[in-house]
This record gives structure tokens, C-alpha cells and sequence, in this order.
């Protein structure tokens, strides 16, 4: 079965823009949070230029620490404060993405959210989800955190 056009543009931009990281960046880092509200539902984001549902997260920038990196990603993508240190959960080989990347996960329980989180170029949708209605198009990377996290699954050490 073919990509729709905009799928297929999709894998396009986020291609080149993978490559514009390799370019910039000999090895890529980021970040992911997994938040977690006071009903245990989590935040997913939807991005404009990547099919599925992810944790909110993002590249680390030059000079940036992992949790300053982290702060701004989660306010970026779903208008999060955190209101704790997040705990890291692990730091992840992403080998599906390139033999250069890794990210480093962490899981906070104590936030606020400063407003809803509209779509924009990047972001499409950011919402909380129940553990047992997730959406449809949840990575395996982050069903496989979950389970780790909230089902006590052996931690992997790759994405």
C-alpha cells in the first residue's frame, strides 16, 4: 500500500531534518518525559512531521543541560511546569533512528499545565490519555517505557 502524500512528505521532512542533525551533530541527544497526571493518565504529543503518538521530547541543545532541555520541551510541546525534579527512568540507544542517538528518559508526576496546548506547525495534538485507552498510533517505544515504568518490565536499553 502507498504513503499518502502527506505521509510520504512527512518522511521527507523528518529525513532531511535527521540529516541536517547527523551534519550539526556527530552524536544526537534528547530527551523524553513521561508524565504522568494525578488520575494516571498520560501526556502524549502527535507531531506534524512524525506518524504516531510520542512522549513529549526533544533534541538537547548546545550547552544545555538534560533537564533545562527537558523544561523547555515540555513547555514547548504541552504548555508543562514542573513543579519537581524529574526522576530519570534510563538513557536509551535509539539505533532506529541512527547508529548516533541515544535519549534519556524521564518520568514526573508533580506539574502544572499553564494552558491547553493548541496545534501548531509542529505540535498537532497533546493530550492526556488513560494507560487503557491509549490512542491509536502509540510507538512501541513508548508502550515498551510504560510498561517498564507503571507494570515494573525489565528496563531495555534500547528505544
Amino acid at each position: 500500500m502507498a504513503d499518502s502524500p502527506k505521509t510520504f512528505r512527512q518522511r521527507i521532512v523528518w529525513r532531511l531534518f535527521h540529516l541536517w542533525f547527523l551534519v550539526t551533530r556527530p552524536m544526537t541527544l534528547g530527551v523524553r518525559a513521561i508524565v504522568i497526571d494525578a488520575e494516571d493518565r498520560v501526556l502524549l504529543v502527535r507531531h506534524t512531521y512524525v506518524p504516531g503518538w510520542h512522549f513529549p521530547g526533544g533534541g538537547v541543545e548546545r550547552g544545555e543541560t538534560l533537564q533545562a532541555s527537558l523544561a523547555r520541551e515540555l513547555e514547548e510541546e504541552g504548555h508543562i511546569v514542573m513543579e519537581e525534579e524529574p526522576r530519570l527512568h534510563g538513557i536509551f540507544f535509539n539505533k532506529a533512528v541512527s547508529p548516533r542517538d541515544h535519549v534519556a528518559v524521564y518520568v514526573l508526576r508533580r506539574f502544572r499545565q499553564t494552558g491547553p496546548r493548541l496545534p501548531d506547525r509542529e505540535i498537532a495534538e497533546a493530550r492526556f490519555f488513560p494507560r487503557d485507552a491509549l490512542p491509536e498510533g502509540v510507538s512501541r517505544a513508548t508502550r515498551t517505557r510504560l510498561a517498564e515504568i507503571l507494570d515494573g518490565a525489565a528496563t531495555a536499553q534500547i528505544w
